[in-house]
């Protein structure tokens, strides 16, 4: 059964505020909501900030007012508004799925609450995890080619006197304040304790 949608939120962004106005993409949404017969109860917009951005003010308020169901479904001028990375994409849009809140996309003629938006939804969650992937590959072939290289990976180990420690904890200082003045992790304190002199 397709959900029912009665009540929308406009989400629209706009990346700069030199000559990019939100309100072209606004008005497109108010009518094609009005040509559903959908009533707008929200309208989040983000001025001046980047869809390469997970967190952005209006974009974290609607999630927050869709997990309340404020609305049945948000819409979108198109999918770059929401996000660049698809990643990022798939993981709003099934956070809004996991409220009950359905998603479309005017430009890119993609509505979830049809089966064939869902099809296409599947489709680009199958993508964002191929990216994941090569990005992993391309991660570990890195990794891996510094290792041949001689470059050490990780960060560089920390060296402390285990008598400066022992000398510092005698005295009564709390852990943090030895490794604070040592400028080394409390871990390296305590391991330098554990050591055999």
């Amino acid at each position: 059964m397709e959900p029912t949608i009665s009540r929308v939120a406009l989400y629209a962004r706009v990346s700069t505020l030199n000559g990019q106005n939100p309100e072209m993409q606004l008005a497109e949404l108010r009518e094609y909501a009005g040509r559903r017969g959908w009533t707008i109860t929200s309208e989040y917009v983000d001025l001046g900030v980047s869809g390469s951005k997970e967190s952005r003010p209006e974009l974290n308020r609607m999630i927050k007012d869709a997990h309340l169901r404020r609305f049945d479904a948000v819409v979108v001028w198109k999918l770059d508004r929401l996000g660049r990375s698809l990643k990022h994409l798939v993981t709003t849009i099934e956070d809004l799925a996991a409220y009950g809140v359905t998603f479309v996309s005017l430009r890119d003629n993609l509505d979830l609450s049809t089966p064939s938006g869902r099809l296409m939804l599947h489709i680009i969650g199958a993508m964002a995890e191929f990216e994941r992937e090569l990005i992993k590959e391309r991660v570990t072939a890195g990794i891996h080619a510094a290792r041949k290289r001689g470059v050490r990976i990780g960060r560089p180990k920390a060296y402390v006197s285990s008598d400066k420690v022992r000398e510092l904890r005698n005295a009564g200082v709390p852990w943090r304040q030895v490794a604070k003045r040592l400028k080394v992790g409390t871990g390296t304190c305590v391991r330098a304790l554990q050591q055999p002199s």
